[in-house]
């Protein structure tokens, strides 16, 4: 690892430091210790944009025995300053995704296990990602010897990436944004079915090859980060 690569590595994971603490902090004085009672399996699925993460994530689900749908880590973030990051194709902050994936987690439904459709997308999330599992494995051995031992079970991860090419990236971006497009126009006109939300960055081709770039740049070095967990 050259010097500037690691440096860039400690910097990174400072950061982690510095937000993970603040968020479990804050959960932990917003809910309470003994309520932080986070999934038994975390299942991590990334990928190129267009990559197909959306078609597999029902398949991984039913495959899994999960009643709960996956998390779309993109579609938590929906307020207009996070909208305005996604449709010029770059990423939403860590601290916000830590802060509002973790609360996301607690929810009773996720219990059994959660599917992670786009998390993490930087190092700085992976480096959280292994601070929570430090922390629920802390409050596993922590009350499994008491009656609540069955709420904080040891934590299983796995993780699955989908990689394709830029221009196969590219051409189901636009097609994709093509398809939502026909379906927007045939909704207003006979007033059946759902309005789909169009991405910027799928009426471009230029704002799709940007958004397959940050995957190169960023995404992909943090999803294989991961096999250190």
């Amino acid at each position: 690892m050259t010097t500037q690569k690691k440096q860039l590595l400690d910097l990174e994971i400072k950061d982690a430091q510095v937000i993970f603490k603040t968020v479990w902090e804050a959960l932990e004085e917003e809910i309470g210790h003994e309520n932080l009672r986070f999934p038994k399996e975390i299942i991590l699925l990334g990928g190129a944009p267009g990559a197909g993460k959306g078609t597999h994530t029902g398949f991984i689900v039913h495959a899994r025995g999960m009643t709960c749908k996956p998390v779309v880590v993109s579609d938590l973030l929906v307020t207009p300053e996070a909208m305005a990051i996604k449709d010029r194709g770059g990423m939403v902050g860590d601290k916000v995704v830590i802060g509002i994936l973790l609360r996301k987690l607690l929810e009773e439904d996720f219990r059994d296990g959660a599917v992670l459709d786009g998390f993490p997308r930087t190092r700085v999330q992976v480096e959280c990602l292994k601070m929570l599992v430090v922390e629920i494995t802390k409050l596993h051995q922590q009350y499994q010897d008491t009656p609540l031992a069955t709420s904080f079970r040891r934590p299983t991860i796995h993780a699955m990436v989908l990689f394709i090419g830029e221009r196969t990236s590219i051409q189901r971006q636009i097609t994709r944004g093509k398809k939502v497009a026909e379906n927007n126009r045939e909704v207003e006109e006979t007033g059946v079915g759902q309005l789909q939300r169009q991405r910027e960055t799928d009426l471009s081709e230029s704002a799709a090859r940007h958004r397959h770039q940050i995957f190169k740049e960023q995404t992909r070095d943090a999803l294989t980060s991961l096999q250190a967990l």
